[in-house]
């Protein structure tokens, strides 16, 4: 494996290590305030560091990461524990997959009663 640089832009990381499915997401991410470095909001073009710590903001589950070190490219999934740590508590997962529900479940007062499809999509849910 080539030796990797010691620092390169957040944008660029983000993508790498594929936490964002683009780079352009990663740079409007960036750009909207979604990622923190070392508790600092941080612009596309900011450089990260191994060691440093990157909250990024994914719809509802914020993800703390450690950079362990910077590809060359994007990398295979196998290889992304190479590059950095994921910290994120497991019950950020949990609270995002019950907020999840909670959104499936909602329904506008007065819509009535659930329609067959949406009974079937709820036990579909519920494992019924």
């Amino acid at each position: 494996m080539a030796e990797s640089p010691l620092a390169d832009r957040i944008d660029k990381w983000l993508w790498a290590v594929r936490v964002f499915r683009t780079r352009s997401l990663a740079t409007d991410a960036c750009r909207a305030g979604s990622v923190t470095v070392n508790g600092q909001p941080a612009k596309p073009a900011r450089a990260v560091h191994p060691g440093d710590r990157v909250v990024a903001r994914l719809g509802l589950i914020h993800r703390t990461l450690e950079v362990r070190g910077v590809p060359r490219a994007r990398v295979g999934a196998a290889l992304v524990g190479a590059y950095c740590a994921d910290h994120t508590p497991p019950a950020e997962y949990e609270q995002a997959r019950a907020r999840r529900v909670e959104q499936f479940l909602a329904r506008a007062k007065g819509s009535g009663r659930p329609t067959k499809r949406d009974r079937r999509r709820l036990d579909r849910l519920f494992g019924g």
